[in-house]
């Protein structure tokens, strides 16, 4: 134990160690981070998406990308407003409302899409709205009537009556002038969307909503489904943390209290276990794991016990068991017989702690192996289905094909993540070897 509390205090002394450590810190700061600024069941509900992410631009690129450019990016701009924040005229019967929805257009590229949700209240006969578009530059544009439901989105970008008329996309027609529609060039300055709305019954209203959806967003982007992917980037880190600490701690210290075991009764006790452990390596992990995905459950609890149950009688026992033998055979062993210590006793008490200095080293580099198992089976396909993870982002990034089509941060942000938690173990891990192992210290 002198020797274990020695070796801590000479880590300070290995500048990759203390590395390692503020990597790892970072990690589970970020964990804490995601685990109560984002509970649990919000992370799922925002996973899932849905009417969540409407106001989220699709494939979006992290909002950090314009430093880099000389023409800025758009940022999503949504303007909110309801029949009952403005004057309506009245008639016998009928009532009129102008609703003006303003905004200032600043940036050097086109928005990447334009929508306009509509919400209204009536009983029977809905209202009818018309809709126009006024430019910078005095231009006044009808871009069409509408009988709105309870819940309703007008799709301007996909309005191909309007294309047509306007000879280009409208997101991008809306907001040039009309001989630069070739140029690609925007037309800065403030605009407005008037709806000209007619009610037909007294009680009825409209609330309304523009959303001119930005090409970036937030500090990760957003995936094909309008997800923000900083919600799997941080609730990843927790989830791949549990995963690899708990199955490195199921893995080793079970496989180290099964080899204890069978060095200190011997006999067909040991033989058995040897046995196991021989049929048990040469069982292929990954195939296996694959196919209870496939056939059972891929749920991450269930994969995270089958990893510990294959990792129990892995090549370790027979790593350990030769480290064990010389101990069993110490002086101090034969003394704590004499005074009459029990089995279990020995084991745990005098055995097991006389190797866990050596150990410590490959159980912390142990940990981003199985954070890089779970995310190769995320990547498979087989992970689980409800959890945002690392993987999972990887996977839908394959499934859509993002290197090809650009979205080179839809893959870069979770590979970085999995590098970063793979090198703040490692360096802990080596470090830790070179400090336990005296052997390494002058390598």
């Amino acid at each position: 134990m002198n020797r274990f509390m020695t070796g801590l205090r000479q880590i300070g002394q290995y500048p990759s160690a203390m590395a390692g450590i503020l990597v790892i810190l970072f990690l589970v700061g970020l964990s804490l981070y995601a685990v109560f600024a984002i509970p649990y069941r919000q992370a799922l509900d925002l996973w899932r998406g849905g009417e969540i992410w409407q106001d989220h631009p699709r494939n979006a690129a992290p909002a950090w990308v314009n430093w880099f450019r000389l023409n800025n990016l758009p940022s999503t701009i949504i303007v909110e407003k309801s029949s009952a924040d403005v004057e309506s005229e009245n008639f016998q019967g009928w009532s009129r409302v102008r609703i003006p929805l303003e905004f200032s257009y600043t940036y050097d590229e086109f928005p990447s899409e334009m929508n306009l949700f509509l919400k209204s209240r009536f009983q029977d006969k809905g209202p009818f709205i018309r809709l126009f578009w006024e430019t910078p530059d005095g231009r006044e544009i009808l871009l069409g009537g509408h009988r709105p439901r309870l819940s309703h989105r007008v799709a301007l970008s996909q309005d191909r009556n309007l294309e047509r008329r306007l000879d280009a996309p409208p997101h991008m027609a809306l907001l040039s002038l009309p001989d630069d529609i070739d140029k690609r060039k925007v037309l800065k300055g403030d605009y407005r969307l008037v709806i000209d709305a007619v009610f037909f019954e007294e009680e009825s209203s409209l609330e309304t909503k523009f959303i001119s959806y930005g090409r970036v967003h937030g500090p990760a982007g957003t995936d094909h489904q309008r997800r923000d992917i900083m919600v799997a980037l941080l609730w990843g880190t927790p989830i791949a943390l549990a995963f690899g600490l708990l199955a490195a701690v199921g893995t080793t210290i079970t496989t180290l209290i099964i080899a204890a075991t069978g060095v200190w009764f011997g006999n067909w006790i040991d033989a058995a276990i040897q046995r196991i452990t021989e049929v048990n390596m040469i069982l292929p992990m990954l195939p296996i794991l694959v196919m209870v995905g496939a056939l059972y459950s891929r749920s991450i609890w269930v994969m995270l016990g089958v990893v510990v149950l294959l990792g129990i009688f892995s090549a370790g026992i027979k790593m350990y068991r030769a480290m064990l033998l010389p101990i069993r055979e110490s002086p101090y062993i034969e003394a704590a017989r004499a005074y009459g210590a029990g089995h279990s006793r020995i084991i745990l008490r005098y055995m097991i702690p006389r190797v866990l200095p050596v150990l410590i080293p490959g159980f912390v580099t142990l940990i981003p192996t199985f954070v890089f198992l779970e995310a190769s089976l995320a990547v498979l396909g087989l992970g689980d289905p409800v959890l945002p993870t690392w993987g999972k982002v990887l996977h839908d990034a394959q499934g859509e094909s993002a290197l090809y089509n650009g979205y080179y941060y839809w893959v870069i942000s979770p590979a970085f993540m999995l590098m970063l938690t793979g090198l703040g173990f490692a360096m802990l891990g080596f470090a830790l070897d070179r400090i336990f192992n005296p052997r390494l210290r002058s390598i």
